[in-house]
C-alpha cells in the first residue's frame, strides 16, 4: 500500500511548511504533495525607532517592541501568517514608501531567503526517510522560485510532467490557472490551459492509476465555489451569491482521462470531494492564515481485490485532515 499526504495554497506560512514536512512521520506517509501557492503575499516591516524600540504593524494593529525578544516573536508571528517579516531603519522605510521599486527587489529577496530556509529544512526532515516530497508552484507563485525548487535534493519539481510513482501509479502535476481577476503569475485561457495540460500526457498513459495534481478545481464541481464579484471586484450580496470559478480545461481533461485521483486547491473555501466520472477529486482547502494546515491523506492499494460489497478500486481509504 501506498499512502499520500496532500496539501495545498500555504502562502508562506513557515507554520504549515512545517507541518506539511512533519505529515510525513505523523501519518506515516511516503509521498508529500504541494500542490502550489507556497510563497508569500506580502512584506511586513518592522522599523527601528530613534529610542531603539522597534514598530510593527500586523493586520492593521500597531505593536511597539521594547527589546529583541519581542521582535523575534513578531517575527515568528509575522511569518506564520504567510507574510515576510524584516528590519529597517526609518530612513529606509520612507525611501521604499517612495519607491515601488525597492519594495519589489525586497520582497523577491525575503521570498528566497524564506524558501531557502524552507528547503535546508526539508532536506534536515525528509534525508534518509525514503519520503519523496514532490512541490508544483501555483498562479500566485513567481517564476523565479522554480529554480530553487529544481535545485533541492529533499523536494522534486513536478510542474508540466508525468512521474512515476511506483506500483504502476503516476504523478501529472500543473500550478497553472485559468484566468482570474488578479492577473497573476501562471494562468492562461481555457482552451491554451486545456492544450498545456494535456501535453503532459505521455503515450501509454495508464489512467486507472494516475493522480492528477492540478492546482485550479474543476469548473462546477462544488470545490470551485467563491462570492460572486462585479466590475470592480466588489463582492455581491455580501457574499451569499457563490458562482463557480474552477477551470472547464481541468474539468475536460478529468472527463476525458477519467484518472483515479484528481488533487487541487487555488479555490481556499472549497475543501471537499466531488465525483466526476470513475475521478475522486478532492480539493484540500486552505486555513494558511490561522496556521491551520488543511489537508488530504490517501490510502492507494497497487492490487485491490474485489467482493460482492466492494467494488475493486485503487483507493483504499481517504480522509481530509486538519490541524
Amino acid at each position: 500500500m501506498t499512502r499520500l499526504f496532500f496539501a495545498t495554497d500555504i502562502h508562506g506560512s513557515d507554520i504549515c511548511w512545517r507541518k506539511f514536512l512533519n505529515a510525513a512521520k505523523f501519518y506515516d506517509v511516503s509521498l508529500l504533495i504541494l500542490g502550489g501557492d507556497m510563497t508569500g503575499k506580502a512584506l511586513v516591516p518592522i522599523s527601528q525607532r530613534t529610542d531603539g524600540s522597534f514598530h510593527a504593524t500586523l493586520l492593521q494593529q500597531e505593536f511597539i517592541l521594547d527589546d529583541e525578544a519581542a521582535v523575534l516573536d513578531m517575527e515568528r508571528k509575522v511569518a506564520s501568517r504567510g507574510y515576510y517579516p524584516f528590519r529597517i531603519s526609518t530612513q529606509q522605510l520612507e525611501d521604499f514608501r517612495n519607491d515601488p521599486q525597492l519594495v519589489d527587489r525586497e520582497f523577491h529577496r525575503q521570498m528566497h531567503l524564506s524558501l531557502e530556509r524552507w528547503l535546508a529544512l526539508a532536506e534536515e526532515r525528509l534525508t534518509g526517510t525514503g519520503v519523496r516530497c514532490f512541490v508544483s508552484p501555483g498562479n500566485d507563485d513567481p517564476f523565479d522560485i522554480d529554480d530553487m525548487l529544481a535545485q533541492s535534493h529533499a523536494v522534486t519539481l513536478a510542474e508540466g510532467r508525468c512521474i512515476d510513482l511506483g506500483d504502476g501509479f503516476s504523478l501529472v502535476s500543473s500550478g497553472w490557472a485559468n484566468v482570474t481577476p488578479w492577473q497573476t503569475d501562471r494562468e492562461l485561457p481555457e482552451d491554451r490551459l486545456y492544450d498545456y495540460l494535456h501535453g503532459m500526457i505521455p503515450a501509454g498513459f495508464d489512467a486507472e492509476k494516475a493522480i492528477f495534481n492540478f492546482h485550479c478545481p474543476p469548473h462546477a464541481s462544488n470545490l470551485d465555489e467563491v462570492s460572486e464579484l462585479d466590475a470592480d471586484l466588489n463582492v455581491v450580496n455580501a457574499g451569499h451569491s457563490m458562482v463557480p470559478a474552477g477551470s472547464t480545461a481541468v474539468r475536460r481533461m478529468i472527463e476525458e482521462f477519467q484518472p483515479l485521483l484528481s488533487l487541487h486547491g487555488h479555490i481556499h473555501e472549497g475543501k471537499g470531494t466531488a465525483r466526476i466520472g470513475r475521478t475522486l477529486a478532492i480539493n484540500a482547502g486552505s486555513l494558511y492564515e490561522q496556521g491551520v494546515l488543511q489537508g488530504a491523506l490517501v490510502d492507494l492499494d497497487p492490487n485491490p481485490k474485489g467482493g460482492l460489497f466492494r467494488t475493486k478500486t485503487h483507493i483504499r481509504s481517504y480522509t481530509l485532515t486538519s490541524g
